[in-house]
């Protein structure tokens, strides 16, 4: 049995869920003739009350699709130093979009308003880049799924307000967020000019994030979508998948929360292990004695049929999710209080 701890990407549809593909009635989502896809982003629009919404193949392009549209070449935007728009996307914001990136040192990928303030160039200095965007990513991949706290965003819109900025959110883990806070859709909805949200990750589906925005935005989109290669036809076989998912997949969403944090107590009481990040949400990002090396620790896992990621400097990731089952739970847990260098 092969424990497969990578990422929250490595599930598989279950048996509904590829029922669910199987039925869906699919048209040329090229043309917006796919019932199921045009379905799935007027259901996403409504959760978060904004205008409209367009399917993507992938987060990386709606998050770059965001930023094209709300950018100028030449301009910046600001995010945290861990943002994945800036570490994760292939040079993305410089090659699509001609933006450069001012990073604020903030704490586990999340910033506070008064360092956003700072990092805001002054409009008619023309010898520094004109900011025009700010993006924020919640919960944090690298900042080991910390999730941002809600009045914090709040304040950040006020200055987006009064600066003339655009708002992005990077949504990809958002429905962990709204689990772990109990908050509604519409509150980032309420907030933002435009929000990415992942289906593939702790939903399960097997493709597909969704940009959702103004009416006005998401019309330019569907153009940029087109330059960057994202139309696609009977698409509708995987925004079935996002359908079944939002309706059977998010309060599940807990169970992985509460097995992160078991792993979390299990790795705190190792003594090899040298620090583990705060767990929120099904992340867990820990720290091993620099006497013992990644590489090391890596193959004792792969040696045990455990797969998990290296994130540098002895750092170490994993990340629970809907394939990984309370049987292979308990057999990592023991793996881990038997683990000896």
């Amino acid at each position: 049995m092969q424990i497969n701890l990578i990422s929250d990407t490595v599930t598989k549809p279950g048996k509904d869920m590829l029922k669910s593909m199987i039925d869906a009635k699919v048209g040329d989502d090229v043309f917006k003739e796919d019932p199921t896809v045009n379905e799935l982003e007027n259901k996403i629009a409504n959760m978060f009350g904004m205008d409209s919404a367009l399917f993507f193949p992938s987060g990386t392009m709606t998050n770059q699709t965001a930023i094209k549209l709300q950018t100028e070449p030449g301009d910046q935007l600001i995010c945290d130093k861990y943002a994945h728009v800036y570490n994760y996307e292939g040079g993305g914001v410089s090659f699509n979009s001609g933006v450069s990136c001012k990073l604020i040192d903030g704490e586990r990928g999340m910033f506070k308003n008064d360092q956003l303030l700072k990092s805001i160039n002054p409009p008619d200095f023309y010898h520094s880049p004109k900011t025009s965007l700010v993006c924020i990513e919640n919960t944090t991949n690298k900042g080991g799924g910390a999730c941002w706290d809600i009045n914090e965003l709040k304040l950040i819109k006020k200055t987006c307000l009064e600066n003339n900025l655009a708002y992005h959110l990077d949504g990809a883990r958002i429905w962990n967020a709204m689990i772990k806070n109990n908050q509604n859709p519409k509150e980032f909805g309420y907030l933002f000019d435009s929000i990415s949200v992942c289906l593939s990750k702790g939903l399960g589906c097997p493709a597909g994030s969704v940009l959702i925005g103004s009416q006005e935005l998401i019309k330019r989109a569907l153009r940029v979508r087109k330059v960057l290669g994202g139309g696609m036809r009977q698409v509708g076989y995987l925004a079935a998948c996002g359908i079944y998912a939002l309706e059977n997949n998010i309060s599940r969403l807990s169970d992985d929360h509460q097995k992160a944090l078991e792993i979390e107590s299990t790795l705190k009481k190792l003594s090899f292990i040298y620090k583990v990040e705060t767990v929120e949400t099904n992340i867990i990002i820990f720290e091993i004695d620099s006497k013992i090396s990644s590489e090391l620790f890596l193959k004792k896992m792969n040696d045990r049929d455990v797969k998990i990621i290296s994130m540098g400097d002895n750092k170490l990731r994993i990340v629970t999710h809907l394939n990984y089952t309370n049987v292979m739970h308990d057999k990592f847990l023991d793996i881990l209080n038997n683990l000896e260098f």
